[in-house]
């Protein structure tokens, strides 16, 4: 007995983006809800690769939206003192936000001990992060599970290397999930007093 021996059809394309953007929004409330119960902390640390183009960013959106009190760093795993390329100064610009100034940081264990929330691009950086101090893993938060614009991918692309156009992605990305960072304590702050 031959039995026939038909190719299956692929699932459609839009699938893996459907599931992924389904998980997204689950991801985001989840977020949401625990940065909501997350006191706002007096020092925010953004991570990335190599506090070049992403983490710097974020830092100087957060700068402008979260009260003056609020200590803000960035730091990356490779070695310190470097520039962020031209395309990282002119996209940032675009946005309101200055890097000219900005050199490198290296993590170091002092970051963890200063910082009340940990924010990082990806998911590779936050198994580093809870590898190198596990008492942090409760405090470390994944920047584009905060993005309200439905996303198919929880980690925010490094541009580093690449065109204008990459870095303007990026960190419209970016921008949108500081703001949700920065909207969750103010709407909190305006309950608590209302109350």
């Amino acid at each position: 007995m031959t039995v026939a021996t038909e190719e299956l059809p692929s699932p459609p394309r839009t699938a893996p983006s459907l599931s992924g953007r389904l998980l997204h929004w689950w991801r985001r409330r989840a977020a949401l809800r625990r940065l909501a119960r997350h006191p706002q902390p007096p020092s925010l640390l953004f991570l990335c690769h190599g506090n070049l183009c992403r983490s710097p960013f974020a830092a100087g959106v957060a700068r402008k939206l979260l009260p003056s009190w609020v200590d803000i760093a960035s730091a990356g795993f490779l070695a310190p003192g470097r520039r962020p390329p031209p395309a990282a100064l002119t996209a940032a610009a675009e946005f309101g936000v200055d890097l000219s100034s900005h050199r490198s940081d290296q993590l170091g264990i002092d970051h963890f001990r200063n910082a009340d929330l940990v924010v990082v691009m990806d998911r590779d950086q936050r198994r580093r992060v809870v590898a190198m101090q596990p008492a942090v893993a409760g405090r470390v938060v994944l920047l584009g599970d905060l993005d309200p614009v439905p996303a198919t991918s929880r980690d925010v692309p490094d541009p580093v290397s690449q065109p204008l156009e990459a870095f303007r992605s990026a960190y419209s990305r970016i921008d949108r999930c500081v703001a949700s960072l920065a909207a969750v304590w103010s709407q909190r702050a305006g309950r608590q007093s209302e109350g």
